[in-house]
């Protein structure tokens, strides 16, 4: 097999995700593509669906919290050709009382998104540096900025992940390592979402909610910048939103 450029997805669910729109947006660029998440049937899913239209892709799944898992994602995306896109999606949400908030609930997502986050940009970070080049993003929210009430865990977790990717940003930007936080601002009309409130597509209107799809054609576009004009922080969200 001809050696391609591979990029890595962590945080694959629904073929209507994200996760998913990211992993078809960079196939289609001719990259061969790592999908990794949790559920091994969803995974599995969009890799055949990349293959069936004329992609190459292979599905992972574990847990990207923990070490050796994340340095076996970035192994098996470098072990296909050269890595040079990975972006980190993972984690979920919940909404609690403060004062119901569990210790290991506040605990299991800042492992899902800081922790995790750290280890797949820093398994990333070793491969890219010494070739010089390389491009390493994250998937921010609201809550990176400010904490809403009954969200202490999430805000909490992802303003972690953002302060991560500033630092990194800051000391590989200079070895050429193009690090971004994307900050999406409002809810996503894929799977997830709608799966749980179908009604929301219609109360907010046409293009109310973010689409997957261009949130995916974000990640490809901050690729592709020129490093005499890097983004790292960028933030999306639908022309109705307030903010």
């Amino acid at each position: 097999m001809t050696a391609k450029n591979t990029a890595l997805i962590v945080g694959v669910g629904a073929s209507e995700g994200v996760g998913a729109a990211t992993a078809r947006r960079f196939a289609r660029e001719g990259f061969h593509v790592v999908v990794v998440g949790r559920t091994p049937a969803k995974v599995g899913k969009v890799a055949d669906e990349i293959i069936s239209a004329g992609g190459s892709a292979e599905a992972l799944t574990g847990d990207a919290s923990t070490e050796a898992d994340a340095s076996r994602f970035v192994a098996a995306a470098d072990a296909q050709g050269t890595l040079l896109v990975t972006v980190h999606n993972a984690g979920s949400n919940r909404r609690d009382s403060f004062l119901e908030l569990a210790r290991a609930d506040f605990e299991q997502l800042w492992r899902e998104h800081c922790l995790g986050g750290f280890l797949v940009g820093r398994e990333a970070a070793r491969c890219m540096v010494p070739r010089g080049s390389g491009s390493i993003f994250f998937t921010g929210a609201s809550g990176s900025l400010r904490g809403r009430a009954g969200f202490a865990a999430f805000a909490a977790a992802k303003a972690g992940l953002r302060a991560v990717a500033q630092s990194m940003a800051r000391e590989l930007g200079p070895k050429g390592i193009h690090v971004a936080h994307v900050v999406v601002d409002g809810g996503i009309g894929g799977a997830r979402l709608l799966g749980r409130m179908p009604q929301l597509a219609d109360e907010r209107g046409p293009d109310g909610l973010l689409s997957y799809e261009a949130i995916a054609d974000t990640y490809w576009q901050l690729h592709m910048q020129h490093r005499s004009a890097w983004t790292h922080e960028i933030d999306l969200r639908p022309w109705t939103e307030s903010w």
